[in-house]
């Protein structure tokens, strides 16, 4: 990746373009943090000069051209390295801002709400029933965090303030992570799942990913409850819709699907048990992505490879 690092003097006079999607309080950051106006909108034959983009995807025009960095304003960045080749030499960055707090709140919230039995308190209002629920204590239970980056860290800082034991599982097996109490490899998760209480996914998609929860893993979850706030793609949904039947898997919280929008007659609509939250946990803010765009423009400058860069090889 350190191959990509563009030169400082090649970012002085590189020219900035910006999605027309990209709003104008991001546009003004943006302007403010390089010292020169940005192009908005894509049009004819790529651009001769060296340029920097921002946006959500990187039209066919462009990707023929000579392309420095790329600053996604999303954080997830497969639907751009899946659209074709990646230009070769160029960087790619994402926007992570404060998304961690946000879906680490969103994680919380859930594992609250299932603590306290919010959904079926819910049902019973609606039925107007008047009959008592024993409430759960969260504290000293296990939460198996799947993704150990900075999304997967503070959703397990947020919940081990909790007193939630947090095991994270990653590429590879380590002693402890920020955030963690253990982190275990992905080839050795089966006893972490059997003692969870809570499966939370932040796994990006990628080809090691595409379906990564499938029969077995539910299987093994032993009524845990499974969220998912990193990619649809990533789950079998037939296997999971056969695992809330036999019980392996609790009760299910997507906020992201395999297809998205999902249609009123998808059948993710009638899983037993599961709630869908039409990918709400972590919304980007414009604060954001000026805010990562930045710390990325200083780092280059620095002559530093950017947090948020990414291995376009591994696609994350």
């Amino acid at each position: 990746m350190s191959e990509n690092l563009p030169a400082p003097g090649l970012l002085a006079r590189a020219r900035l373009l910006a999605a027309p999607t990209v709003d104008a309080s991001v546009v003004r950051g943006l302007e403010r943090i390089t010292g020169r106006p940005v192009e908005q909108g894509f049009s004819g034959a790529p651009p001769e000069e060296p340029f920097i983009c921002v946006g959500a995807t990187l039209p066919d025009v462009l990707r023929g051209g000579p392309l420095v960095w790329f600053h996604s304003v999303n954080a997830g960045t497969d639907a751009l390295l899946s659209a074709g080749p990646w230009p070769s030499g160029a960087l790619l960055t994402r926007t992570v801002g404060r998304m961690g707090e946000r879906i680490a709140q969103y994680v919380l919230a859930w594992v609250l709400a299932d603590c306290q039995s919010v959904p079926e308190f819910a049902a019973q209002h609606e039925r107007a029933e008047w009959r008592r629920i024993p409430s759960e204590l969260a504290s000293g239970q296990t939460a198996v965090i799947y993704g150990t980056g900075r999304i997967g860290s503070a959703v397990a800082g947020l919940l081990r303030a909790c007193g939630i034991r947090t095991v994270g599982v990653g590429r590879a097996a380590r002693t402890a992570s920020t955030g963690f109490d253990r982190v275990v490899g992905a080839d050795d998760d089966a006893q972490s799942l059997a003692s969870a209480r809570w499966v939370v996914s932040t796994l990006p998609l990628t080809p090691a990913t595409d379906g990564f929860f499938g029969t077995d893993r539910f299987a093994g979850m032993g009524g845990a409850t499974f969220i998912n706030v990193g990619r649809g793609a990533t789950v079998d949904m037939r296997a999971l819709e056969a695992a809330l039947h036999t019980g392996a898997v609790g009760r299910a919280v997507l906020d992201v699907l395999p297809e998205e929008p999902a249609e009123p007659g998808d059948r993710c609509w009638r899983l037993p048990r599961t709630v869908i939250t039409s990918h709400s946990a972590g919304i980007t803010a414009d604060e954001d992505i000026v805010v990562d765009f930045a710390a990325c423009w200083k780092a280059m400058a620095e002559g530093r490879m950017p947090d948020t860069a990414v291995d376009v090889g591994r696609g994350y």
